[in-house]
């Protein structure tokens, strides 16, 4: 089951996959919400939009782990690390997202992201 999420929260972190709504929204719920890092909350529309204007990062993502909440619905937590490839500056991360079987097909229905220091 793991592989699964792990995979399609890997497909949102492709440069291609974030550059097209197409294919980003493909994975985003009608409903969908986030909890972004600064507090605000976006739409799914928002998202999408907001993507297109992104500067590239190189992005990654470690410590996977999925939790069924009910049937058809789970919980997906991980690190998340992003790196400016131009300065080499990193953001660190805790992701979680809801995930719920709509129609056969897995879609996020909910994501947050919470900034946290890197202890090197």
């Amino acid at each position: 089951m793991i592989d699964l999420f792990r995979d399609l929260e890997e497909r949102l972190l492709q440069p291609e996959v974030r550059r097209s709504p197409d294919e980003a929204g493909k994975l985003l719920a009608a409903d969908f919400i986030e909890f972004g890092s600064s507090g605000a909350v976006y739409s799914r529309q928002q998202i999408l939009d907001g993507l297109l204007k992104e500067s590239p990062m190189a992005l990654s993502a470690t410590d996977f782990s999925a939790r069924v909440l009910s049937d058809g619905v789970v919980l997906v937590t991980y690190r998340g690390m992003s790196r400016d490839p131009a300065s080499g500056r990193e953001w660190h991360s805790l992701r979680s997202s809801i995930w719920k079987l709509v129609d056969g097909r897995w879609l996020m229905t909910f994501h947050q992201g919470t900034p946290t220091r890197q202890i090197r």
